[in-house]
């Protein structure tokens, strides 16, 4: 499972971390975002039509293109995709064919502990660079509004044996070297299992356990005393 994780980088870091990149023209400035919940509006990378890389915008959570129901009727939750089943299962298979994306993280969350008195642990890449969390895209269009609203979902799996310590599900990572393979749809679920980069791990602040809060404070990602 990966409900909660962080998007906090430079122009800089985001052109690094995938080649080529395309942004759009009105991108703004980059808002560092350390406690991201879904249907929260995040950054993807999408192959673009001349076959590069694109940077958009997408809703944290699949509405799939052919929801025929207004979205406060979709009740299931969208911002995971299990690995298992994401390439049969009718809300995810369309995506998993023809639109993948890399979500670029800073790092994630996870909790430990009795329900009601969790402890948060925010993982991240041991070399300090970006995480690629391997995602799915769509578009749907409000039938009522007209608007379209493109949107985003984390595949997970299994945990490997370090993070099992921690939680039995993780985000699938890609490792640069894969992205064309998975942006171009030629990998199959094979890649998603590959072991990730190494990760480092230490405990936070309970803030994080309400949604939102410490979204732009970057000490929400900071190491705090058991």
């Amino acid at each position: 499972m990966c409900g909660r994780y962080s998007q906090a980088y430079t122009w800089e870091q985001i052109h690094a971390f995938s080649q080529p990149l395309t942004v759009p023209a009105n991108h703004g400035e980059l808002r560092p975002r350390y406690n991201i919940a879904p249907t929260t509006t995040v950054d993807i990378i999408v192959r673009s039509e001349d076959g590069g890389r694109e940077l958009r915008r997408a809703r944290w959570g699949l509405i799939p293109g052919w929801w025929n129901k207004p979205q406060k009727e979709m009740k299931l939750a969208t911002f995971n995709a299990r690995v298992e089943t994401v390439d049969t299962s009718g809300m995810f298979k369309g995506a998993f064919r023809n639109r993948r994306c890399i979500i670029p993280a800073s790092g994630f969350f996870e909790w430990t502990g009795e329900k009601g008195d969790k402890t948060p642990h925010y993982f991240s890449a041991a070399d300090g660079q970006l995480l690629a969390f391997a995602g799915l895209w769509d578009s749907w269009k409000d039938r009522d509004t007209g608007e379209e609203i493109v949107s985003c979902t984390i595949i997970v799996r299994e945990a490997d044996a370090w993070s099992a310590q921690f939680h039995d599900r993780m985000p699938c990572m890609l490792h640069p070297k894969d992205f064309d393979d998975w942006l171009d749809g030629k990998a199959g679920k094979d890649l998603l299992m590959r072991p990730p980069r190494p990760l480092q791990e230490w405990i936070v602040s309970k803030q994080v356990n309400r949604t939102g809060v410490g979204d732009d404070d970057p000490a929400t990602v900071e190491p705090v005393s058991e």
